[in-house]
């Protein structure tokens, strides 16, 4: 499975953020271009310790039992729920979001797996940092794909 940690994945996720378009086009879901940067940024701020979420009371409930949805080669499923304080309404500027984005993933990447976060994922609970870049990974290809890239 691939790893944010390790620099080939870094620099193809990297290319991928670069090929993205101020028009580029969802094939599903409800943001736009600008606001799915913003949300994957948003994600990246959990993984380094920048912010933190709530757990939720499902992910309390389930969360260890369908853990393994990520933590597999299988693309995750389209349209799947995402933690609340993570969605992305009001409008965002591309460029802006796209440079945000890119530099957290960098900082993320060259910090290693060290200086990962050690509070839990608000939806899976604890998380070894090996985990959360594995997680961080797919959730960045589940993003890309969701544009086209």
């Amino acid at each position: 499975m691939k790893n944010i940690f390790n620099q080939l994945n870094t620099n193809e996720i990297l290319d991928r953020i670069d090929q993205l378009r101020p028009n580029s086009q969802p094939r599903w879901g409800k943001m736009d271009v600008a606001q799915m940067l913003a949300h994957c940024s948003s994600f990246q701020d959990i993984a380094m310790g920048n912010s933190t979420s709530a757990r939720s009371w499902i992910g309390i409930l389930i969360g260890k039992f369908v853990k393994p949805i990520v933590y597999n080669d299988k693309p995750l499923p389209k349209n799947m729920s995402t933690i609340p304080t993570l969605i992305i309404v009001d409008k965002r500027e591309f460029e802006i979001e796209k440079e945000i984005l890119k530099q957290k993933i960098i900082m993320f990447q060259s910090n290693g797996p060290e200086k990962c976060t050690k509070h839990p994922h608000p939806f899976f609970g604890k998380l070894t940092s090996e985990e959360w870049g594995k997680c961080i990974y797919k959730h960045l290809d589940h993003h890309l794909k969701q544009f086209d890239v």
